[in-house]
């Protein structure tokens, strides 16, 4: 069974290209790791709630968008193996200090498809 690996950051308005470029570059080296389909989404559309909301989340400040992405792997165990891959991985670690967002407020989590129409 498939598994999603979800992601929600802020990323500053200015750095939208710099993202792009960051994920596309970043997007060879995960299917390397097992990751078969890999979306990065540009809030366009994110209301503020009343008590819960994206930006929220992530503590989204002024002049921030928020991005919402998912990984797709054929199963846990291979989002597992990946995500041991990319901590060890000297390539990884090079980007991680160069990313155009706080990763300190990213917030993500795994999931188990339970609907795929």
């Amino acid at each position: 069974m498939k598994y999603v690996e979800g992601f929600v950051a802020a990323v500053p308005a200015a750095n939208k290209e710099k993202y792009r470029q960051h994920a596309a570059e970043a997007a060879t080296l995960f299917k390397e790791f097992g990751v078969t389909r890999m979306v990065e989404c540009w809030g366009d559309d994110v209301p503020e709630g009343k008590l819960t909301d994206f930006r929220r989340a992530v503590k989204a400040e002024e002049g921030e968008v928020v991005v919402f992405s998912w990984f797709e792997y054929p199963s846990k165990e291979a989002r597992d193996a990946a995500n041991e891959r990319m901590h060890n991985d000297p390539r990884m670690k090079a980007m991680g200090s160069q990313m155009p967002f706080d990763g300190k407020r990213m917030i993500f989590g795994g999931f188990v498809p339970i609907l795929d129409v």
